[in-house]
């Protein structure tokens, strides 16, 4: 059904997160759209630039991974609320933190009125939602770009798959992952168990980054997926024939790294039977129509004012038509 075609797969709160902070469009009352027209503005040169026959976006369910918060009961705890970059006049603290749920909130009902597919599972974080997407046979040969930017899904980068990263306005492959770092994607995620994510209170080998992993274990820049075992078998080697201080501490740190590994991979996304088979439904049989005049109305009851998306609309309805 979608071989040959071109899917975009969202990340969408970091999409709109991106846009809330630095968007400064207000509505003609004064309030803050900026993450509810941004995502638009956003998505319309996305759509503008790479032509898709599909758009997915997905989103972080209520409470987040409850399976990763079981390996680390503090897992992604210490984060600061997400604050516009600017004073808002007459705005309290309470009433900014009404305003971007109901921007999140609003948007999901816009989605509803395009032709783009949405997921959302309680409990569920996006990112195992967009791996198996990136991964299931339904969509085995469609091109897959995916928007975030997220590095943990340098780790889903092949043949098939590209990440568009907006922030820094780069797209990278399975080749760029490699020439870059000297690691390949099928092992991003064991390289990233030994250091550790600070973004995720993912605690790591002291010492330890990127570019040392990838020197003290030059196997990781092969296609082959390193195992733990591989690793400590390396480790147990290089330590009896140098002095290197890192080989003696990943020995120590086995379980840590095991931990991580499972917190951390997207290769056996964590996502339930019924989600699965929900995605796959919807994915074989999605409702694309595109409701036009509904989205208007709602734009301008929001106070949009000036509506700046014929491009996008007209992409919409070439979606819309092209899978009736």
């Amino acid at each position: 059904m979608y071989e040959g075609k071109r899917v975009l797969i969202i990340d969408q709160l970091n999409l709109f997160f991106r846009n809330y902070i630095v968007n400064p469009s207000l509505s003609t009352n004064g309030s803050p759209i900026g993450g509810l027209k941004g995502c638009f503005q956003s998505i319309q040169k996305i759509v503008r630039e790479s032509k898709p026959d599909l758009i997915i976006t997905c989103w972080d369910g209520e409470g987040g991974s409850a399976k990763r918060k079981l390996l680390k009961k503090d897992y992604k705890a210490g984060r600061k609320p997400i604050r516009l970059n600017r004073d808002i006049r007459n705005m309290s603290e309470g009433q900014e933190i009404q305003n971007k749920i109901w921007q999140q909130t609003r948007l999901i009902e816009y989605y509803n009125q395009v032709p783009i597919i949405q997921f959302m599972f309680k409990s569920t974080e996006a990112d195992d939602i967009i791996a198996y997407l990136s991964n299931m046979k339904e969509l085995a040969g469609a091109e897959k770009l995916i928007i975030s930017s997220d590095k943990d899904f340098y780790q889903l980068l092949d043949s098939k798959t590209v990440l568009y990263r907006p922030v820094q306005k780069e797209v990278l492959n399975e080749n760029s992952i490699v020439e870059k770092f000297n690691i390949h994607p099928n092992n991003f995620a064991i390289a990233r168990a030994l250091v550790g994510d600070k973004s995720d209170n993912i605690d790591g080998i002291e010492g330890l980054g990127l570019k040392t992993v990838a020197k003290r274990f030059p196997m990781l820049k092969d296609r082959a997926q390193v195992t733990i075992d591989k690793l400590m078998e390396h480790s147990i080697a290089m330590a009896e024939e140098t002095n290197v201080r890192a080989y003696p501490k990943i020995l120590e740190s086995k379980s840590l790294i095991t931990r991580n590994y499972k917190m951390m991979q997207l290769y056996a996304p964590i996502l339930s039977v019924r989600a699965k088979k929900e995605v796959r439904e919807v994915v074989a049989n999605p409702d694309l129509s595109f409701n036009k005049t509904e989205l208007l109305k709602m734009m301008l009851k929001d106070g949009f004012g000036e509506i700046n998306f014929a491009e996008l609309f007209q992409n919409f309805n070439r979606i819309s038509v092209d899978n009736g």
